[in-house]
């Protein structure tokens, strides 16, 4: 929608301030009571959920012109949605969906990001949308036990299953190690496993959230025509980000896929529980989970709503309306996973699921402003070295990137404030298989 069909939500902003903090009854302590990274780190009000509800309004009223402040301002945000959820602890209005066309309107005023534009014009051309990838070379997959759904499809293979790799397994080793770990844990159970070895493309969602609407939808599209020429019915991803596109983002832009959609440590959790996958081998690490935010919070599914907002002592909605609070995101089963391997000690952060610290990898501030990607990290492992953990541990190639080089600004293991590990759970899983995985 338009940024003007969101002017009732902006104006339901009564500045209360809840979108910069976790619930009170969530506080533990001072240093850990902030939820939003923009406003931690810029310390000004309009880099706050609220903050940018009044902006958008300016927008909408011709009191705030687009020029290259406003799109500072609009685009140094992780779009990870803490913001939305710390609201409607309380509230009843969306804060994340404006803050989507707040950049779309940006884009169509020539306010776009120079990076993302090169980035997004690659995309037509079936580019991945990754900046300096390490290497071209999709050859993750190379030696493994997989299909090419191209070659196999559905008639031949009807039990396949499609395993997305994303982006990331395509450009940079760490993520195509743990593409190549998570393909191997499926076929061990047993499952026929296909990868669209010639044409994977990007998903197109990150696109979406940089302001380029048009270019994201045709790339769904695309990409749903090409699941139908391969006749799969089920499609499993390692990338957080790929599986809230595929969930959530596709349904949104009206693009129906008909496909079981799964984040890979669904699918292994299943596995574990059905006995099909039997971590035995212990792995003495005392660890922390790190909930993605396209994994947690944003991966609720998208239920569309038609109606009207009555005006009463409150906005209310007729027919009554189902609100996205991250309550329902993917928690339990990388939790549970964890819990299945042997020697592993879980513990929490203070700032978990659906109010958990963003990473920094998201909303295109990576590739934008690095230095405020690091800030974001460093102020998560902080928190994960409260724990008392040895390591971090993530579901997402993105988190496991930008926790371990913030920003690209360091270039091993952690940054320079923290010796904490970091793996993704299909490694530690993978480690536990008895003969290795």
């Amino acid at each position: 929608m338009a940024l003007a069909d969101y002017r009732s939500d902006m104006e339901s902003c009564c500045r209360c301030s809840a979108c910069k903090f976790i619930p009170l009854e969530k506080v533990t302590g001072y240093a850990r009571a902030n939820v939003c990274p923009s406003i931690s780190r810029f310390e000004f009000h309009s880099y706050s959920g609220g903050g940018r509800m009044g902006f958008g309004l300016g927008l909408i009223h011709g009191r705030v012109e687009y020029t290259p402040k406003t799109a500072e301002v609009i685009y140094n945000c992780h779009l990870c949605g803490a913001c939305d959820v710390s609201c409607k602890y309380a509230m009843e209005f969306d804060v994340l969906e404006p803050l989507y066309a707040m950049r779309e309107e940006c884009a169509k005023h020539g306010q776009s990001v120079p990076v993302w534009d090169g980035l997004v014009a690659g995309l037509a051309k079936g580019a991945p949308l990754v900046l300096e990838p390490e290497t071209a070379e999709d050859d993750w997959f190379a030696d493994l036990p997989v299909a090419d759904a191209a070659e196999r499809g559905a008639a031949a293979c009807p039990s396949a299953v499609l395993y997305h790799a994303g982006c990331l397994a395509r450009c940079t080793r760490a993520a195509g190690r743990t593409a190549a770990a998570a393909v191997t844990l499926l076929a061990r159970a047993g499952l026929k496993v296909a990868v669209d070895k010639q044409a994977e493309s990007c998903c197109g969602g990150r696109a979406y959230e940089m302001g380029y609407r048009a270019q994201a939808l045709a790339r769904a599209r695309e990409n749903v025509a090409r699941f139908a020429e391969l006749g799969i019915m089920e499609l499993v991803t390692g990338c957080a980000h790929c599986y809230q596109y595929f969930k959530v983002l596709y349904p949104k832009l009206g693009v129906e896929h008909g496909l079981k959609v799964f984040h890979i440590t669904e699918y292994l959790w299943t596995l574990v529980e059905q006995g099909r996958l039997s971590p035995t081998r212990p792995v003495k690490l005392r660890v922390t989970y790190h909930d993605p935010c396209h994994l947690g919070r944003l991966s609720e599914p998208w239920i569309p709503w038609q109606g009207v907002q009555r005006m009463r002592h409150m906005r209310v909605y007729d027919p009554p309306r189902v609100l996205r609070r991250g309550t329902y995101g993917v928690y339990e089963p990388p939790r549970r996973l964890l819990e299945s391997i042997p020697g592993v000690r879980l513990v929490e952060m203070a700032r978990s699921k659906e109010y958990a610290w963003c990473c920094g990898a998201g909303g295109g501030v990576r590739e934008t402003n690095p230095e405020f990607a690091a800030f974001t990290a460093a102020e998560r492992l902080a928190e994960a070295q409260d724990t008392g953990a040895e390591a971090v541990v993530t579901a997402c190639p993105h988190c496991v990137r930008n926790l371990m080089e913030p920003g690209g600004l360091v270039s091993a293991g952690a940054s320079a404030e923290s010796r904490i590990r970091v793996y993704d759970l299909v490694e530690l899983l993978g480690e536990s298989m008895s003969g290795g995985a």
